[in-house]
């Protein structure tokens, strides 16, 4: 039964890979397929395919689904009001004709971006702005794509919808998912920033006649006081341990009162909240169906059956661990089975759940992974996005970051090695 499981997951990986259905439908009639060979019955109060996998496994990531919502919204709210375009605008100013210094400007600000709200909208936040303005100072198109994606990833680490992601897939408390994030920061940080200098002088400036730049639309200057707004919810997370909601919401609050005159506080809120489930919408929908596929592989059934399998091929000591998993860095990409958001939240459950690693371990292992996934991934959302319109493929973005971020994970598997295996 284990390899027939197998089997339908590799069937998944294709139907993903090719696009024949959209991540969300695929993982959804996969845990419904493993449902079904774990010999699960339909109906019944417990370990069923109705209650446990349809009606209960739906809504397992209720709270990153609440806080990816209030990411968006926050993440609206800079884009409303400037917030977002000053950042980039000072950042510009301030750097002139250099490119590197603008370019690390713009990395800077993407980081910010990063840590409120992910993929695609993080993306847009720092590079509707930012990547015309890199490749106006003489940018080459691809590193200044390649910029703001590796920004957003080196801001994913404190991004909190991602904490309380890992946190609700793979069962482990917000401190101590918190606590392997912020280990991750510095190897993102030190990539990020290698990567800037590195790229910008090894593809050398185009002078700006030479590009067309895309078209941008001006929003409203922000306030000093106003460009403070992405650091409340970490300052609050991380300095005072507030619970991520209520970090989220400070937020929120903070962005509405430095930017909108008192009467306009409703209006703007609203309208904003409206904008933010258009941006959220995808992303709920993705973990409502990755919550069903972590219900399907821990039935008593699925699970006796892979982990024997799982554990017989999983590397046994920290040595190989670390080499194994750096070597497969590859495998998260493409929505690879290594994909933490993706067909990996499988594979991590049955790592949790089969006791085959420690739980510090697997959180350490996909949140390294994701680093390279999130950045480098050409169908992922924000890599699709902020190469188009840089103006190339995304392919070029992977093959451009992706020495980079695959540094990043490995160093990061190293150190989930070091620390939490014997």
């Amino acid at each position: 039964m284990g390899y027939a499981i197998l089997a339908l997951m590799a069937v998944g990986v294709v139907l993903m890979l090719t696009r024949v259905l959209p991540t969300a439908f695929a993982l959804a009639l996969l845990a419904l397929g493993i449902a079904i060979l774990a010999g699960a019955p339909w109906a019944g109060a417990e370990n069923s395919i109705l209650t446990t996998v349809l009606q209960t496994g739906s809504a397992t990531l209720a709270a990153t689904m609440i806080t990816v919502l209030l990411g968006s919204w926050l993440g609206t709210l800079m884009d409303d009001t400037g917030i977002a375009a000053t950042l980039v605008r000072r950042i510009v100013e301030f750097g002139g004709e250099r490119p590197s210094v603008v370019a690390l400007g713009v990395f800077a600000v993407s980081i910010l971006c990063g840590s409120i709200t992910g993929s695609a909208p993080a993306a847009m936040l720092a590079g509707v702005v930012g990547i015309p303005a890199m490749i106006a100072v003489g940018v080459n198109p691809v590193v200044a794509g390649g910029t703001v994606l590796m920004g957003v990833g080196a801001g994913s680490p404190l991004e909190l919808p991602v904490w309380q992601f890992l946190s609700d897939a793979l069962g482990a408390p917000v401190d101590e998912v918190r606590t392997v994030m912020i280990r991750l920061f510095p190897f993102a940080l030190v990539a990020g920033i290698a990567y800037v200098l590195v790229e910008t002088r090894r593809r050398g400036a185009r002078h700006a006649w030479a590009v067309r730049a895309p078209a941008t639309t001006r929003r409203g200057t922000a306030s000093w006081y106003a460009l403070l707004t992405p650091i409340v919810p970490i300052v609050l997370a991380l300095g005072f341990s507030v619970p991520i909601v209520p970090s989220l919401l400070v937020g929120v609050l903070y962005a509405l009162v430095t930017t909108t005159r008192p009467g306009g506080y409703g209006e703007r809120a609203l309208r904003s909240l409206y904008r933010a489930f258009d941006t959220a919408g995808p992303p709920i929908v993705l973990f409502i169906a990755i919550g069903m596929l972590l219900a399907a592989v821990k039935l008593p059934g699925a699970e006796s059956a892979l982990t024997p399998i799982v554990s017989a091929v999983s590397p046994a000591n920290a040595v190989l661990f670390a080499i194994v998993f750096a070597v497969l860095v590859p495998l998260c990409l493409f929505r690879g089975p290594l994909n933490v958001f993706g067909l990996g939240a499988g594979v991590a459950g049955v790592l949790v759940s089969g006791g085959i690693y420690p739980m510090p371990a697997v959180v350490g292992l996909m949140a390294s992974y994701n680093q390279v996934f999130g950045v480098s991934d050409p169908t992922s959302t924000q890599t699709v996005w902020a190469a188009q319109y840089a103006g190339v493929r995304p392919e070029r973005a992977m093959v451009s970051t992706l020495p980079y971020t695959w540094l990043v994970g490995a160093a990061g598997i190293v150190l989930t090695a070091v620390l939490y295996l014997d």
